[in-house]
């Protein structure tokens, strides 16, 4: 299991992270919804270790982290046992999305085949522009790319941030298919997204956040019928802007 215990993170004199609690199971999906500037994109960075909280603990299987470090250099990294795909996607600029999929695959063991990697390209429609660079094709194309690189390496954690923000309804259940096919696989997955639907159908565990806290947690119920009133009332802000 991955998990984050009374995880805490300031930028200067702003908290942005308060006493977060997160789990991440093999198998299952956590989604995190929240308005922007909630602290969901900080948790997710902190889970991985690529921005560690000032306080609290991260468990990676057997592995615990505890804050604050006493050396700033963390020891024994999980990459990309724990691999993350941010809304910002950072494909490099100077590589084809081919070579982007590629060289980290190549890089690390034990990642995908060659033919797996390519039944990925062809199953989120990559191959007509994947001789591309990232500049020369869409938004919603570097989000697929960015997500077959990550699942190429066969990570046990995979931590998504907003990666259907730009996909059409297809792709997006596209990634909801591949999602469950990780499940099978025993796939630990966190979600961060403002797809309420998405939401509800993909999520084992689901976790509202707010101003750096988390204000509701549980099983996918939460929803449909929400026992928090902050939690209502931002799923009906939702719905009625889609």
């Amino acid at each position: 299991m991955l998990s984050g215990k009374g995880i805490s993170k300031a930028f200067g004199k702003t908290s942005v992270l308060r006493d977060v609690d997160v789990e991440v199971h093999p198998g299952e999906i956590t989604v995190v919804i929240g308005p922007s500037g909630s602290g969901k994109s900080t948790m997710l960075r902190a889970l991985s270790l690529l921005g560690p909280p000032d306080t609290g603990s991260i468990t990676i299987d057997d592995r615990v982290f505890e804050f604050p470090l006493h050396n700033p250099v963390v020891r024994n990294a999980p990459w990309p046992e724990v691999t993350v795909v941010f809304q910002q996607l950072f494909l490099w600029p100077h590589l084809t999305l081919r070579q982007n999929i590629d060289l980290p695959a190549a890089e690390n063991r034990p990642a995908r085949s060659c033919a797996d990697i390519q039944e990925l390209v062809e199953e989120f429609e990559l191959e007509p522009f994947i001789g591309r660079y990232p500049n020369e094709v869409s938004l919603g194309q570097r989000q697929r790319a960015a997500l077959v690189r990550a699942i190429a390496l066969k990570p046990r954690y995979l931590l998504l941030d907003e990666i259907t923000s730009a996909l059409d309804i297809e792709h997006v259940s596209k990634v909801l298919n591949r999602l469950e096919k990780l499940q099978k696989e025993n796939t630990g997955i966190l979600v961060i997204t403002h797809l309420i639907g998405f939401a509800r159908r993909s999520a084992d565990r689901v976790l509202f956040l707010e101003n750096g806290q988390v204000l509701a947690s549980g099983d996918p119920s939460l929803l449909v019928s929400p026992d928090n009133e902050r939690l209502r009332k931002f799923l009906s802000l939702v719905e009625n802007a889609v």
